[in-house]
């Protein structure tokens, strides 16, 4: 397994958007607003989901890199941790999913 982690994402998201680098992506997307960078992650999540039927692991393993890089662009130009983000599933898991969501709908 790998030693790269959500949290090393996190980190080069935020460096590289601060970098100026005219030549960054992730530059570019931050400096676009939340409006562009929330349509890349629709339509990665779109691409997604089309992999996940299509039955390609291949496909679906890097359109799932996609979804979460650009996640996490969203999540920066927010000013969301994902620490926050992970306290939040960390407290989904104490307790089933279909008692977690019929709380919520009572909230």
């Amino acid at each position: 397994m790998t030693e790269f982690s959500l949290t090393d994402l996190e980190e080069i998201v935020a460096k590289r958007a601060r970098s100026g680098d005219p030549g960054s992506w992730t530059g570019k997307l931050v400096a676009a607003g939340m409006e562009k960078a929330v349509k890349k992650m629709g339509e990665e999540a779109v691409e997604t989901v089309i992999a996940a039927l299509g039955d390609n692991r291949k496909n679906l393993v890097s359109e799932s890199a996609d979804l979460l890089y650009h996640l996490m662009v969203v999540l920066a130009i927010a000013d969301v941790p994902l620490d926050l983000v992970m306290k939040e599933l960390e407290q989904r898991t104490a307790q089933s999913g279909i008692a977690e969501k019929a709380a919520r709908k009572d909230s």
